[in-house]
């Protein structure tokens, strides 16, 4: 089949993004293959619309008049983990699909270490990549060995850490052109299988103790300021518990924002707004989104 057939229009992206919540997108295409997605691009019928990627949609809210672009989806297609061997250098290739609580698990099994806290991110490879996403003292580009990038016109590269600024939730090319994450070699100490399964163990139960699971989130809203923790300035400031629409500053942990049925995006947007200008209010500090907010409002 053609892969420009399998173009669908008017996607409901509440349905592809973590919070439940927000509008539709123009187009949409899920690859089943880095090649077929190459193909796809080589060949796109709507070039003149911006090209955008999404994993499982976790740190990205989509306002509700929609996104007048076309939207690859990774989950489905974009899954090949595997273990590779290059001059005696034992290598994870992940594609960009693939959750990182996936990866944590994978390597784990084979017996390496340095994936666990992967476990505690709801989000993929793809994503991961992009935004340098990290929890529990480690980040995804600390094991970054290099990565596989594709361009708009669908040609495949090959890129190592030092084609990028990598920094604290940002990562950004060295004057290159646009590309976009599809895959990545990861390289992980040896370990012990019971050992990393253990601490991934306990580090899930952690997650599970500390942040509100129960209901749609994105999860953490804001990035952490020099020196500070984004939850302790939002609780310090009374907003645990804060409302707008459906959406809510949960009371569990105060850097999640909660969909607890029916939320808007602009319930969620609202709320992220206010609770930047009270936090700045309060402490003097303004506070910075981790969370990608895109599209036109109603």
């Amino acid at each position: 089949m053609n892969p420009q057939e399998m173009l669908l229009e008017h996607v409901a992206m509440e349905r592809q993004t973590a919070w439940r919540a927000g509008g539709v997108a123009r187009f949409g295409y899920a690859p089943s293959s880095e090649i077929e997605l190459a193909s796809f691009l080589k060949s796109n019928s709507r070039p003149d619309l911006p090209l955008f990627f999404v994993g499982l949609g976790s740190n990205l809210l989509i306002r509700d008049g929609g996104l007048e672009a076309l939207v690859i989806f990774t989950h489905r297609g974009l899954s090949d983990i595997d273990v590779t061997e290059r001059d005696r250098d034992t290598l994870f290739y992940a594609s960009a699909g693939v959750a990182l609580p996936k990866l944590a698990r994978f390597s784990a099994n084979m017996g390496f270490e340095g994936a666990e806290f992967m476990a505690g991110i709801p989000g993929s490879v793809g994503g991961g990549l992009a935004m340098n996403a990290g929890c529990y003292g480690s980040e995804v580009w600390d094991y970054v060995e290099r990565v596989r990038t594709i361009t708009s016109d669908g040609e495949i590269m090959e890129r190592v850490p030092s084609d990028y600024i990598v920094e604290y939730r940002k990562v950004s090319g060295k004057g290159q052109r646009k590309e976009f994450f599809i895959g990545g070699w990861f390289r992980f100490n040896v370990g012990e299988k019971e050992k990393s399964r253990a601490k991934i163990k306990e580090l899930l139960k952690r997650r599970v103790q500390e942040q509100p699971l129960s209901k749609p989130n994105s999860g953490s809203v804001f990035r952490n300021p020099d020196g500070d923790f984004a939850a302790r300035l939002i609780e310090k400031s009374g907003l645990k518990g804060l409302q707008r629409g459906a959406a809510i500053v949960s009371n569990k942990h105060a850097n999640f924002i909660i969909n607890s049925g029916g939320a808007t995006a602009k319930n969620i947007e609202d709320l992220i707004l206010e609770v930047q200008s009270v936090v700045k209010l309060n402490s003097g500090v303004k506070l910075k989104r981790e969370v990608h907010i895109m599209g036109d409002h109603c």
